[in-house]
């Protein structure tokens, strides 16, 4: 069941990538590039990766983040970007199961808050669904459950 929570404002970095809904792996698989470079400057994140949808059409094409939080700000280099998760309210809602399922989560929660009169954080341009803030956090380690149908994913997004 999906729940509205308060969120603060949190630091991050990402490598942000240009996709379809069929290359989605091309950028997914460089989160550890991003986890290798936070080593390689001796920071730790604070909480579990996530992608972050900034702009979407399903048909075209998507622009997505692959991030992990920080509890401080620190500047990005090279392919890796440095942003701000804005605070404010976001719909929740967790889910066990493989990411293919997600799509349908997805339309799940839209459609739970449109049923609740909750507006989102986006606006709609000639290039697709532009997101202030539209989150997947993986919270399963892949490298400790390989079994894909068992992670446990947490969307986020923020309401308007």
């Amino acid at each position: 069941m999906p729940t509205i929570e308060q969120r603060a404002e949190q630091a991050y970095v990402a490598i942000v990538g240009d996709v379809t809904m069929a290359t989605i792996p091309a950028i997914a698989d460089r989160m550890p590039e991003v986890f290798g470079w936070l080593a390689g400057k001796g920071v730790a994140p604070v909480g579990p990766p996530f992608f972050r949808y900034d702009v979407i059409d399903m048909a075209r094409g998507l622009r997505i983040e692959v991030g992990v939080p920080l509890r401080d700000p620190i500047p990005g280099e090279g392919d890796v970007i440095a942003g701000v998760l804005p605070a404010g309210r976001y719909a929740t809602v967790s889910h066990v199961g493989h990411p293919r399922e997600l799509e349908g989560v997805t339309g799940d929660l839209l459609a739970w808050a449109e049923g609740e009169g909750l507006t989102f954080d986006m606006q709609r341009r000639a290039d697709g669904e532009h997101w202030g803030a539209r989150l997947e956090h993986y919270l399963t380690d892949p490298r400790l459950e390989p079994d894909m149908s068992k992670w446990e994913v947490v969307l986020a997004f923020r309401l308007a």
